[in-house]
């Protein structure tokens, strides 16, 4: 398996790709996690897209509010049949990674993922939480580099 990796704004989804994108999040947050929630949230317009392709295939995907202080890490989702093969440690990798070291990143994370964000320098902020049902932790990654240099 070779991924093809590929970050995208708005502007440059195509609409194969933003239909993947969509077809994705609703099969894994909507119907597998069971939650009833409006995923096209009018939000994506503002973010980066990060994609990982397999052929064909959408393999992972979520997307980065860097806008934001801190910045934003959400909606981070790996398609079931591509789990368990560290697809989601290089997604997490290469959001960071588009992220200024000198911005902290916060991510709301479902709480069974705790150790995974931490192993990934993050840091629980704050109590858990119901979000959509499921329970969250809020988390930040603090600046990379604090210094700027």
């Amino acid at each position: 398996m070779s991924l093809r990796w590929h970050t995208y704004s708005w502007n440059d989804l195509s609409k194969k790709i933003l239909y993947d994108i969509l077809a994705l999040r609703a099969e894994v947050f909507v119907v597998e996690q069971d939650c009833v929630y409006l995923d096209p949230d009018r939000k994506d317009e503002e973010a980066l897209h990060i994609v990982a392709y397999d052929k064909e295939s959408l393999a992972a995907y979520n997307r980065i509010f860097l806008n934001q202080n801190p910045s934003i890490i959400g909606r981070v989702v790996v398609h079931p049949a591509y789990r368990g093969k560290n697809i989601g440690r290089e997604l997490m990798e290469k959001s960071i990674h588009e992220v200024p070291n000198t911005k902290p990143i916060f991510i709301s994370a479902q709480a069974q993922l705790k150790k995974f964000y931490e192993s990934l320098g993050f840091s629980q902020t704050g109590k858990s939480y119901l979000e959509d049902g499921i329970p969250h932790i809020p988390m930040v990654l603090p600046p990379r580099n604090a210094n700027g240099g």
